[in-house]
């Protein structure tokens, strides 16, 4: 039996702004140019690249000053 790499998740608080937006993952990943599935593995804590980010802090009509508020690093 293979053993798996574990990922290391980093909470942040895209879905906790999606849903208080009242925006669906699915609203969230059209506004952003990404996936549902990619925007689920953001919301449970999974690495994701820069331009990733970009585009979901954009999306929640946030400035990238706020980058904090969002990814909590």
């Amino acid at each position: 039996m293979k053993k798996g790499k574990k990922v290391q998740t980093k909470p942040n608080n895209v879905r906790h702004i999606r849903e208080a937006k009242l925006m669906s993952k699915a609203e969230l990943a059209k506004a952003a140019d990404l996936s549902i599935p990619t925007i689920d593995r953001v919301e449970k804590g999974y690495p994701c690249r820069m331009e990733t980010k970009r585009k979901i802090i954009r999306a929640l009509g946030l400035t990238l000053d706020e980058r904090n508020r969002v990814f909590l690093e």
